[in-house]
């Protein structure tokens, strides 16, 4: 493992006669106004452009890791779960109907399986059973599940039934998608009928009802009344009292610069007397809002880029409504092109890294596709992406449940919309990992009556936006056909795109434990864009992964340069690293970003004055 190959050099970048004028008429002759995009963009054409292609085929096992348990939760399968609702996979239909019927031919280890869990569960009768759940298992860590005969036979029958249900699957010998399927509706069936979720079985519940003459309970019921009374009818997993933005979370200094329909552009007031001449613009996912990147103080993103002498741009995206359908991916890639002018322009440069999270890095992706078509790649210094999905292949069960009919349908209901509810994409991720984001809380909120503990970054997963619905459509067409893994696949402003002729150095970040963009789909960007990469696999999951400032003292990761094929390859070579990959990345940042000049003295410029201070406006849009 090479530790300190982000040191070295970066490759100096050819320099245009007049970049920043040039990089402004290139771009803004697109849309053929000043600065500000309407609304009025057309449509990408990913979907014109994918539909006449074949599905790129799936990468061969070894390029995923024949190992890998990794599964990618593609965008068109999660957006038309919002649309739908989640609950639709917990139906078996048709693959149910196969298993049985594929179970009736194999009646020898049926057979087995039946009488081997009759044995077992006649030891439970009797006592002598010693199946015992996981010590890692939250859910059984009462004493009284071990100590109470009575509880401790219920959790056995449970433990016995529900491995004997998933072992079904697997005896069933089923196709792909069919066992995808399966799986998903016999671990969810399992772990919905797990006793602790149940008010009259949980000793916890029992006792804190006793303890409180019944409050308890009744509290419960009041919560969850409220949770089922609005979208996404999930148990709340924070309490949103706890925060207000502008005053607790986002309070980085800064000011907005820039005010367009689409977003407002955040400059960040440096903290030191230098700053790296390439500024950093931060391009967030259009899901959330964009705070995530500058939650509480000391575990803010933006602090700490700004703290190490960076000069830091951000775009917050604005709430669409109806009005805004019409806004697309070319209407969203204009909108980066538009704040690059403007970062350009303020900090007197021709060049920025260009930073971006989730679903804030396709569209950043494409936009440095069409930079790349237009002969514009070398305003970028340096392309960072964050738990983003570009390669989205190797689907597992989302792929296994979603077709081009439920795609065409999911678009026509946002249309008809306007726009997709992103409290309805929350109900999806909820159901991602319904063991620690739906029942964990069912416990806590409605046996137990307790309210949901104060946690920044599950108060902004619980401050949803909304998704216009050409973005919606063009997203879902984007990653039914896998287009951005296809050069040409998908066109934005009239610029095909092509990753791999992209030459610019790229740092990919992922989280060994996300369940939304699996690290092992993620490392496959590495080898979708040109250039060289630096990939790195910080500890935990999708958000968790991002917001691992250094003062996290179980914070790890890993990190290279070099970037085999297969992403268990990169696992076997590189051992963790203690600490954050925010310092790393600073000192990535360190060879991209320039030499350093005197910090500014006053945020935007003449053509950009100061119009508010930071967080901004579009950031409290409901």
């Amino acid at each position: 493992m090479s530790t300190d190959a982000n040191t070295e050099k970066a490759a100096p970048k050819p320099r245009r006669a007049s970049p920043r004028k040039a990089a402004a008429t290139t771009s803004r002759a697109r849309k053929g106004s000043p600065r500000a995009v309407t609304g009025s963009a057309t449509r990408s054409t990913a979907a014109r452009s994918a539909s006449s292609r074949p599905t790129p085929a799936a990468p061969p096992d070894r390029a995923m890791g024949a190992d890998s348990v990794d599964v990618a939760a593609p965008l068109d399968s999660l957006l038309v779960d919002a649309v739908f609702g989640p609950l639709r996979r917990f139906n078996p239909g048709m693959s149910g109907l196969r298993m049985a019927a594929r179970l009736a031919t194999r009646p020898q280890k049926l057979g087995r399986r039946v009488a081997g869990t009759a044995g077992e569960l006649a030891k439970v009768a009797v006592g002598f059973s010693s199946v015992e759940p996981s010590a890692k298992d939250r859910r059984f860590a009462e004493q009284a599940w071990t100590d109470n005969a009575w509880l401790r036979r219920v959790l056995q029958t449970y433990l016995v039934t529900g491995q004997a249900t998933k072992d079904l699957v697997g005896d069933a010998g089923l196709r792909w998608k069919d066992r995808e399927r399966m799986t998903f509706v016999a671990e969810n069936l399992v772990e919905a009928l797990s006793p602790s979720n149940n008010p009259f079985l949980n000793p916890a519940a029992l006792k804190a009802a006793l303890d409180t003459g019944g409050t308890s309970y009744a509290r419960g019921l009041r919560n969850f009344a409220t949770d089922m009374a609005v979208k996404p009818r999930v148990p709340a997993m924070v309490d949103t009292s706890a925060f207000n933005v502008g005053q607790d979370l986002a309070i980085t200094p800064g000011a907005v610069v820039l005010r367009t329909e689409v977003f407002e552009l955040l400059q960040y007031t440096p903290t030191t007397e230098t700053v790296r001449t390439a500024p950093m613009l931060l391009v967030p996912p259009t899901i959330n809002k964009y705070y995530v990147a500058d939650l509480a103080p000391g575990r803010s993103m933006v602090e700490h880029f700004v703290a190490s002498g960076q000069q830091v741009f951000l775009v917050s995206w604005r709430n669409p409504s109806r009005k805004h359908a019409a806004w697309g991916l070319d209407t969203y890639v204009q909108a980066v092109l538009d704040a690059m002018d403007a970062v350009e322009q303020i900090a007197e440069t021709d060049q920025q890294v260009l930073f971006s999270l989730c679903a804030g890095g396709i569209i950043s992706s494409l936009t440095l596709g069409h930079l790349v078509n237009t002969g514009q790649e070398d305003r970028l210094s340096g392309f960072s992406l964050g738990v983003t999905l570009l390669d989205q292949s190797r689907a597992g069960l989302m792929s296994s449940v979603t077709s081009p009919e439920l795609v065409r349908a999911a678009a026509a209901k946002s249309r008809a919309d306007g726009y997709l509810d992103g409290r309805s994409l929350a109900a999806v991720f909820a159901w991602l990992r319904p063991g620690d984001l739906v029942w964990n809380y069912w416990v806590n909120n409605y046996l137990l009556g307790k309210q949901p503990p104060a946690f920044d970054v599950l108060y902004w997963n619980a401050d949803t936006t909304r998704m216009a619905a050409e973005l919606h459509a063009d997203f879902l067409q984007l990653g039914l056909h896998n287009s951005l893994v296809t050069p040409g696949a998908v066109t934005v402003l009239g610029s095909p795109v092509d990753l791999s002729k992209v030459t610019v150095d790229s740092y990919v970040v992922a989280g060994i434990a996300d369940h939304i963009c699996p690290w092992a789909s993620c490392y496959r960007s590495v080898h979708l864009l040109g250039g060289r990469s630096r990939f790195v696999l910080s500890t935990s999951g999708h958000i968790a992964a991002l917001v691992n400032p250094p003062t996290n003292k179980k914070a790890s990761y890993r990190v290279s340069d070099t970037t085999p094929t297969d992403p268990q390859q990169f696992l076997a070579d590189n051992e963790p690293v203690q600490g954050s990959w925010w310092t790393d990345y600073v000192a990535w940042l360190g060879t991209h970003s320039g030499g350093s000049k005197p910090a500014p003295t006053s945020l935007g410029d003449a053509a950009h004055p100061v119009l508010a201070a930071a967080p901004g406006t579009y950031v409290f849009a409901t």
